[in-house]
């Protein structure tokens, strides 16, 4: 094994961590550069089964590797110096843990006799990430005392952890005495772990299923659902995607879907009510009113959806995920079920006998096609290019063969309630874990990475502006990442929301406007750029981009009060279609 470096015994335990990550399925690493941590990064460089990624900047490198893993459902692993590197991958760690995404985080660290001492680019790293990872170890420095054994347990037990029942991120703080590369010799003796490319531990989770009785149980209290709704969050795939609309049918309910889960784009299913937020909006006689929810998968955008569950707070909701987090903010669950979303709905649907005519369905159906006109009327009619037109119209010329992924604050939400679902079926990406704004670029640029495919980005310019460093990953990108940046000039979010009515002091305080635009940006980073001043404008730069073997920014210019009018327009029309205010 050539690739293990016994240079030193520091070089020598950095390969056989680099070594076992791989064997255990860790294949990908993200490195920032940095003295400390040269003995892993070298053992990167050296092994040729080892993908990395070099980014300076390491809360951008974390996000990367965030939605490198994201697109994959691999885990990745990150490796940083000591200090306030560390500290810069904390964002992304939280996203991770909220998200259940695995990550290896292995940051190089001072030795113990240099902690508390004042000595330069040391802090203590114990423990610095809390309970955001689901375990951490301090690995000492390396000796000839330990067994290299130690190393490839250690890293199999981080590796198991990450993937395990609640999967997310594991953190290993690795001390190293200098010197730290290319002085004195060390060897090892493992002889049959060297023959293999197994990792030195094998881990076999425990099968989990849900119990005869459980079923009968679960299957007897929906039976006693009259009328009910199917809520969808952030799903795993195209089985689960399957499953849940096998379920649909047999029930017969509606279906509301978020944009994250697969069922929203690109699914004309008849079960599916594309625009359940905007039916919401309607009042008394025009909302649904269901006798119980069935949510299956993730937390979903729709802010309406959760203040119309608080109002009508449904006699049962059933909660279907596949890790035992609390997932209700509302304190309105019922029934939490621990499951795979494919195993809950393939065991239920085998329990129920399919059920006939539903009007309560047949009345959404109808409503969510009137909803459809209205939509495609506004925005065809009007012809402007609003920062809604720009999210409609990505979705219904979006190609196949990509990725979406969605800046948190407005530009997921206005997707999520404007997308139009005849476009193309696309997987989608977004941090919606703790649904902050930094690190969007770099996520983007790793999900792309991770899909192998054109990805589009929609951001605002805000979030662009607080990660425009991450536009220089575009340089080595295998696929061009496709940004189209809403720029109101500032924090256009505020302008719907309540505060917008403080009058003295809004615009410094939270319209902060900037006054700036991305053309420079994209002149500095070589990325070709557009600013459409039409919606028909607006299709053909977004046709020749996603064509493009560069990178490019189209950048939508909007006004902030002119958004907040035009939104409040077509709901307007929406609400008398439903014959509410």
């Amino acid at each position: 094994m050539k690739f293990i470096t016994t240079s030193n015994i520091n070089c020598l335990w950095a390969s056989l961590i680099v070594e076992e990550l791989i064997r255990s399925g860790v294949d990908c690493f993200c490195l920032a550069p940095g003295s400390r941590s040269s003995p892993l990064a070298v053992a990167v460089a050296e092994n040729p089964r080892a993908k990395s990624f070099v980014h300076f900047d390491e809360r951008a490198l974390a996000f990367h590797a965030l939605g490198y893993t994201s697109a994959t459902r691999k885990a990745c692993a990150v490796i940083t110096t000591s200090g306030t590197a560390a500290a810069n991958l904390f964002p992304a760690i939280i996203e991770a843990s909220k998200r259940k995404l695995p990550l290896v985080i292995l940051t190089a660290d001072r030795p113990p006799e240099l902690r508390y001492t004042g000595a330069n680019q040391t802090i203590d790293q114990v423990k610095i990430f809390g309970e955001y990872v689901r375990w951490q170890f301090d690995m000492p420095c390396p000796t000839t005392e330990i067994a290299p054994g130690f190393i490839l347990t250690t890293i199999d037990q981080a590796v198991f952890r990450a993937n395990g029942e609640l999967k997310g991120p594991v953190h290993i703080n690795c001390m190293y005495r200098e010197p730290l590369f290319k002085k004195g010799a060390a060897s090892f003796f493992l002889k049959h772990w060297q023959k293999t490319r197994a990792p030195y531990t094998s881990y076999i989770s425990a099968q989990k299923k849900l119990g005869t009785d459980t079923i009968n149980e679960i299957a007897k209290r929906i039976r006693g659902i009259k009328q009910g709704i199917i809520v969808v969050g952030k799903l795993a795939g195209a089985r689960e995607q399957k499953s849940v609309l096998a379920l649909a049918e047999r029930l017969n309910w509606p279906v509301f879907p978020d944009v994250t889960s697969g069922l929203r784009l690109g699914n004309s299913h008849k079960n599916v009510i594309h625009y359940f937020d905007q039916i919401l909006l309607g009042r008394d006689r025009s909302r649904p009113v269901p006798a119980g929810v069935i949510h299956l998968g993730g937390r979903i955008t729709s802010k309406r959806w959760y203040d119309y569950v608080e109002q009508t707070r449904p006699s049962e909701y059933i909660m279907a995920l596949d890790h035992p987090l609390r997932n209700d903010p509302l304190h309105g669950v019922t029934l939490r079920v621990q499951a795979r979303v494919d195993n809950f709905c393939g065991a239920l649907t085998r329990k129920i006998t399919k059920r006939g005519t539903n009007t309560f369905l047949a009345r959404l159906q109808g409503l969510n096609r009137k909803i459809d006109r209205i939509i495609e009327e506004y925005f065809g009619k009007e012809a402007r290019l609003s920062e809604a037109a720009a999210a409609r119209l990505v979705t219904q010329h979006i190609p196949a063969d990509s990725g979406l992924f969605l800046a948190s604050s407005l530009p997921i939400r206005e997707v999520d309630m404007y997308a139009d679902h005849k476009g193309k079926s696309v997987l989608v990406g977004g941090n919606r874990g703790a649904s902050g704004i930094d690190g969007t670029v770099a996520s983007a640029c790793g999900f792309a990475a991770g899909l192998g495919r054109t990805t589009t980005l929609i951001i605002g310019d805000l979030a662009l502006l607080y990660d425009l460093n991450s536009l220089v990953m575009l340089k080595v990108a295998p696929r061009p990442l496709v940004i189209v940046a809403l720029n109101n000039d500032g924090g256009g979010i505020f302008n719907f929301l309540p505060i917008a009515e403080f009058k003295n002091g809004f615009e410094k305080f939270f319209g902060t406007p900037h006054g700036l635009n991305f053309a420079a940006a994209a002149e500095m980073f070589d990325l070709n750029y557009a600013n459409p001043a039409s919606a028909q404008d607006f299709v053909q730069a977004y046709k020749i981009a996603t064509q493009s073997r560069t990178s490019t920014i189209i950048e939508v210019t909007s006004d902030r009060k002119q958004n907040v009018a035009l939104t409040a327009e077509l709901q307007k029309r929406i609400c008398k279609a439903l014959g509410g205010r």
